[in-house]
Formats: C-alpha cells, structure tokens, sequence
C-alpha cells in the first residue's frame, strides 16, 4: 500500500515536471498584469511642431489626441498591427530644430484615419473608403513635457544609442520603434537640467514637468502633416 502511494506522488511529480517545468521547478507563473508589462513596446512618434507640437498635444481636452495623417505604408502598418494601448512614446519635434520633447502614451489600439475619406483634408486619398480603409491612427495622450528639448545632434554624442534607427542614415519613418534601453536614455537626457547638473526626478502620473489637472484650453484643430 505505501508503495503504491509512493508511486502515484511519483507519478504526479513526473507529469508537473514534463508539462509544466517552470512550476516543477519553483517558478510560479506569471500574471496577467505582469505579462502585458514585458510586452509593452517603445515607439519613437516625429510631429512638425508648426503643424502639430507637444504643447497641442498638452492643450487637448486630457492631453490626449488622435495621431492622424501619416501615409507611409510601415508606418501605417505599425499603427494598424503593432501598437497596442500603454505602449510608450518619445515625442519627437521634426523640421529646422529636431529634439525629442517629451513622452506620451499610446491610449487606443490602431483605427481607421477618417481624414483620408475627407476630401477637405491635406490628407485625403480617394482610393481609402469606410469599408476598405487604407490608413489607421492612435490616439496618443501627454504624460511628460521635459524640462529641456534634446536635440538630434546630442542623440547622435550619447553612448547607447548608436543602433536607434532615428540615428540612421535613410531611415525618416515618422514612426519608429525603439528599445526600452533606448527609450531611457533619451528620458534621462530629458530630465537634466537645462542648464546642466543631475537628472530631475521623474515625477509620477499627474505629477509632470507640464501641470496635474491639465484644464482644455480653448482647442485648436491641428493641422497634422506626417506624411512620411
């Protein structure tokens, strides 16, 4: 009889260890919460500011609006496949002073862009409709304003980002993503004083660089061009 009992603890041992080996081994599985936080991308998002600035993005109602206008097929692809809800964001002014400004957080999974279906818009394209949309966007909400731009040429000195695809030659994807080493070292560049010294505190959720409780201000339409 003991040995019979024995078998059977022997038994279910063997069968815990062949079909699941990380419990077997002491390793309890992840969580839910836990896996979605080691899937989480890191995006790299580019914005003429003239057209569509980081302080636009802080003035919308939440601090948050739509990524319309781009029409670069991996791009688009990005946005359409890729870029999931609470994945994060360096803000990226382009044009006569590029510098990343600031972080955001992408706040919906990718849809269809309706400017392409508006034949008002800078962006229309007459052969995207409702029922075979052919450019998508996010939306995007503000999390920090740095307290000082880092510029691209700054990027280009700083060790640890000679991969980033921004740095490369003929790559000018609006859109790109980035690594988590990547993404903080350009937040850490972000948060030093602007007159130099030690990196500030990043501050957390409501806390920021730009305000709590950002109020809307009186809204403008941006006129977004990110057709690269």
């Amino acid at each position: 009889m003991w040995a019979y009992l024995w078998r059977r603890r022997f038994h279910r041992a063997s069968a815990v260890s062949f079909f699941d080996p990380g419990t077997a081994a002491g390793i309890m599985p992840l969580k839910t919460s836990e896996a979605e936080v080691m899937a989480k991308k890191y995006w790299l998002m580019k914005s003429e500011p003239g057209e569509f600035s980081i302080d636009d993005l802080k003035s919308a109602p939440n601090g948050t609006e739509h990524w319309d206008g781009v029409r670069n097929y991996q791009a688009r692809n990005f946005l359409r496949d890729e870029m999931k809800k609470g994945d994060a964001v360096l803000f990226y002014h382009s044009g006569k002073d590029p510098s990343v400004v600031g972080t955001a957080k992408v706040a919906s999974e990718g849809y269809p862009d309706d400017t392409a279906q508006d034949p008002q818009s800078d962006h229309y394209d007459p052969k995207s409709s409702e029922e075979n949309p052919r450019w998508y966007m996010v939306d995007v909400k503000l999390e920090k304003k740095f307290p000082r731009q880092v510029p691209l040429a700054e990027l280009r000195k700083t060790p640890g980002l000679e991969e980033m695809l921004l740095l490369k030659k003929g790559v000018r994807l609006s859109i790109q993503p980035v690594t988590k080493e990547q993404f903080d070292i350009v937040v850490s560049l972000g948060r030093k004083h602007p007159g130099g010294g030690e990196p500030r505190p990043y501050p957390r959720d409501g806390e920021g660089f730009v305000g709590a409780g950002l109020m809307p201000a009186c809204r403008k339409i941006p006129k977004k061009n990110r057709s690269i």
